[in-house]
């Protein structure tokens, strides 16, 4: 039985629209939801509701909460839990600053570290949110211990993982658009 840590801190994976002011809003998490809609054969997922947090608003303090949770969920090399992987679903925006703070954090993660988000929400029509989630969950069985970023059909691993804004993607290496 594989054993999952799924650590939500919002982004636009998660944001809902709230009727009263038209405006996508991360107000709480939707990753049950999804996770609904699954069939994850001989696979727990444990999952760690953190923030829901846009990440263009997250800060360092935000990036060390999620390192820390990371860490304390079996990530580190020093810690023994029964985790054999952890999918962190993020914003974007910053995901690549989370990323290489993982990476600078726990340069020998004892499982893989997924990054995952999306570049339309889970709530609407044509998203990636669900075929990331998936992506990621199934990366976390398949990859080595690492950190990476799980996202339209690719694993990257850190470091040089970055956001391709004009194709609404990640890339590796020295993509120097924005």
């Amino acid at each position: 039985m594989r054993q999952i840590t799924l650590i939500t801190t919002g982004g636009t994976i998660e944001k809902t629209y709230d009727e009263r002011t038209g405006s996508l809003e991360n107000r709480h998490t939707v990753v049950g939801r999804m996770l609904r809609r699954l069939r994850l054969e001989d696979t727990n997922i444990n999952i760690v509701e953190l923030m829901s947090k846009d990440s263009a608003l997250m800060d360092d303090g935000d990036r060390r909460r999620i390192v820390d949770t990371v860490r304390a969920m079996g990530a580190d090399p020093d810690t023994e839990t029964p985790t054999t992987g952890i999918v962190i679903l993020h914003g974007t925006d910053t995901l690549e600053k989370t990323g290489a703070a993982l990476l600078k954090a726990m340069p020998r993660a004892r499982v893989p570290v997924i990054l995952t988000g999306a570049m339309r929400p889970y709530e609407m029509t044509r998203t990636d949110a669900l075929q990331n989630l998936t992506e990621a969950v199934f990366a976390t069985g398949v990859l080595g211990p690492g950190v990476y970023c799980v996202a339209h059909g690719r694993a990257l691993q850190f470091p040089g993982v970055m956001k391709d804004w004009n194709r609404a993607t990640f890339v590796q290496g020295s993509y120097a658009g924005g």
